[in-house]
């Protein structure tokens, strides 16, 4: 006797956000969900120029957030922190978790080291979650970036990775070696700030592309692209990066902001 395969969809949101229906259980990730336009003052002041294609009031009830850091606006908002509130459960870094556990998300906050495990269940869907290394900057300013992750999700039928902020480094070859990647959302946006100079804070369409050919995924969805005055590289790039490259033929996939989608 065989069982049905557990049907995935996706709805991306905008920037990092992405809702996630995996057979029984829901995920967001990097929840925010602020309405634009919008600044925000931090050590690199940041400017938000589209909204959400779904607001936070029609999300469904969350069984699990995957929360790559909590220190920047474009992953974690205003709006964002109060969806962490209704989550079941929000897996994240340990620092990010300690944070949390001071206010909105109490109780419901874990964090995870690089490559430390989570089995979760929800609507009869069992998955394991896995931190993965990311690094969200060149060598030396982690000081200044503070800490990210990104995740694995393991189903019974497939397996999909959430990079998290981060550029290209060493430490993601280990990802495409212990894991068989079906689906790979990848942060581009190749972000830079006038204060930083030429120094990339998040993947490049060339280094999402040479990261896509180490990770071996069936197929990539861009991520982190879009509706930040510090994201500004042209999604014309991504596709063109990766139709250069015969080896990447067919594997990326767009998603159309506010639709859900099936993955194959």
């Amino acid at each position: 006797m065989t069982t049905a395969a557990t049907a995935v969809t996706a709805t991306y949101i905008g920037t990092a956000t992405v809702l996630l229906r995996i057979g029984g259980l829901t995920v967001l990730t990097d929840p925010a969900f602020d309405a634009a336009p919008a600044d925000y003052e931090a050590a690199r002041p940041l400017h938000r120029t589209a909204g959400p294609a779904l607001p936070a009031d029609r999300l469904p009830p969350l069984d699990l957030v995957l929360l790559s850091h909590d220190q920047h606006f474009d992953n974690l908002d205003h709006a964002g922190r109060e969806v962490l509130g209704r989550a079941a459960l929000v897996l994240t870094t340990p620092e990010a978790a300690a944070r949390l556990g001071d206010g909105e998300g109490a109780g419901r906050a874990e964090g995870l080291a690089p490559w430390e495990r989570r089995t979760v269940t929800a609507g009869g869907t069992t998955v394991t979650v896995t931190a993965t290394p990311a690094r969200h900057g060149p060598e030396g300013t982690e000081q200044a970036t503070g800490p990210v992750t990104g995740f694995v999700i393991e189903t019974e039928d497939g397996t999909l990775y959430v990079s998290g902020d981060t550029v290209r480094h060493d430490a993601l070859d280990g990802i495409g070696e212990r894991f068989a990647l079906d689906t790979a959302f990848l942060h581009f946006g190749d972000a830079h700030f006038p204060s930083t100079g030429d120094r990339a804070f998040s993947l490049s369409a060339a280094e999402g592309a040479a990261l896509a050919r180490t990770l071996g995924a069936r197929q990539v969805v861009p991520l982190h692209f879009d509706s930040w005055a510090h994201l500004a590289e042209d999604p014309a790039r991504i596709t063109a990066a990766f139709a250069a490259d015969p080896a990447l033929a067919g594997r990326l996939r767009w998603l159309t902001p506010g639709k859900e989608e099936t993955l194959d």
